[in-house]
């Protein structure tokens, strides 16, 4: 198994180019079930759970292409079958998102109970009593979802609670809907955004983008259209969070800074000096001395769940206490126990954390729980006294594309084994 060495003490500096977001292209590509002539999809990041989807979407017949320059073309003119099966679901939760556009366009799915990080129970039940609302016929049964629809209605949904894939499923099966579909409570996410231009580029009449009131007059049939995924925020944070953690600088480039309003203003807060363009953030830590602060994850626009591993791992080195309040994931504090095992000095508290930031951290074996966890654990590798193993890295590699080959370009000594 792949594991990461660590050795801590380099100082991150220099730019680095953000790639495509992962949580964009991944409802981009379900999107592409919706189009009756061939699509491409620009600027996608090469991961685990992008290839995933690829297969889950060419086993039922679409021809998928990707070319060496980060690009994916679809076709779904030879589509053959309407199931997802549990043997590459299980291995992601955004497997489901292809439900809400096959019952759309083709009348029926079968997609298997999903899988992914174990941060949480993320209950699939959003995706279904949004379709049946709909006018779907859904079925539980024997691990799958099973639905059928001869079309889809217009329908008023109340999101019982904010859901990113929930609303991208309902999102994208309304678009094909007879009538109009109001979504309320509906996710504000970049990502969801970023869908909803797709769509309206491939035909979909959507209003109310980027508010949590969104209105869909369904359409009889959308195009393909040549698209590139935006910038991913969680990435730059993440790149933002090295330079900040080992005292360094570094200048994101191809960066989204208006995705990333709540995270910045933390960065600010902890100390760092940022200063951003349209497309670029920098962030300077030179000679600033790095202060814990308070975080509470909420839906966007505020604090993003995706940030909050990293930011604990900062408060675990700096001066002063923080507490990082968790209210989206249940299960999101995995990553405790191993920063402990650093040095980190945090008591928990259900699913706050009170950390008392340390002088030093010393390098020790530990273990990824899930994505951004192992980013966390990354970032206190970088300044951790001695050598840091990061084990279960196939984490890692679902969200990140090949960060230490970046972390290596910025000064970092990072080493891929296994």
């Amino acid at each position: 198994m792949q594991k990461f060495i660590i050795e801590g003490g380099a100082a991150i500096d220099g730019d680095v180019v953000i790639s495509g977001a992962k949580n964009a292209v991944l409802p981009l590509q379900a999107a592409t079930l919706l189009a009756t002539t061939p699509m491409t999809i620009r600027n996608v990041p090469r991961l685990k759970d992008v290839s995933t989807l690829a297969k889950v979407i060419e086993g039922m017949g679409v021809t998928v292409t990707f070319d060496d320059e980060n690009n994916i073309y679809t076709d779904t003119s030879t589509i053959e079958h309407f199931k997802a099966p549990y043997e590459l679901v299980r291995t992601m939760r955004a497997s489901i998102l292809v439900l809400g556009p096959m019952v759309a366009r083709f009348g029926e799915a079968e997609v298997s109970l999903p899988g992914g990080c174990a941060i949480g129970t993320r209950p699939v039940n959003l995706h279904i009593t949004g379709l049946e609302a709909m006018g779907a016929t859904v079925v539980v049964e024997d691990g799958y979802i099973r639905a059928t629809a001869d079309r889809l209605q217009g329908a008023h949904i109340v999101m019982e609670m904010v859901s990113v894939t929930g609303t991208e499923n309902l999102l994208m099966a309304a678009v094909l809907a007879e009538g109009t579909t109001i979504i309320e409570n509906a996710a504000r996410e970049p990502e969801v955004t970023d869908l909803a231009h797709c769509l309206i580029e491939m035909g979909a009449k959507i209003t109310g983008v980027g508010t949590d009131k969104l209105v869909i007059e369904g359409v009889e049939d959308l195009v393909g259209v040549d698209y590139t995924v935006l910038p991913d925020r969680i990435e730059t944070g993440t790149f933002l969070a090295a330079a900040a953690i080992s005292g360094g600088r570094v200048k994101t480039l191809n960066a989204a800074p208006d995705t990333l309003d709540a995270v910045l203003a933390k960065f600010r807060e902890a100390g760092a000096k940022v200063t951003l363009g349209d497309d670029w953030i920098e962030l300077d830590m030179r000679g600033r001395k790095l202060k814990a602060v308070d975080i509470r994850t909420d839906p966007y626009p505020a604090f993003p769940t995706d940030m909050q591993a990293q930011f604990m791992t900062m408060n675990a080195y700096s001066t002063g206490i923080g507490v990082v309040v968790e209210t989206i994931f249940e299960n999101r504090m995995m990553h405790v126990a191993e920063l402990m095992r650093l040095g980190a000095n945090i008591r928990l508290e259900g699913n706050t954390a009170i950390v008392a930031g340390m002088p030093e951290l010393r390098g020790a074996p530990v273990m990824a729980t899930d994505l951004r966890a192992s980013a966390s654990l990354i970032l206190a590798g970088l300044v951790a006294k001695g050598m840091t193993t990061v084990d279960r890295i196939y984490h890692t590699d679902r969200g990140y594309e090949r960060i230490e080959e970046k972390l290596v370009a910025l000064g970092a000594k990072i080493e891929r084994v296994g």
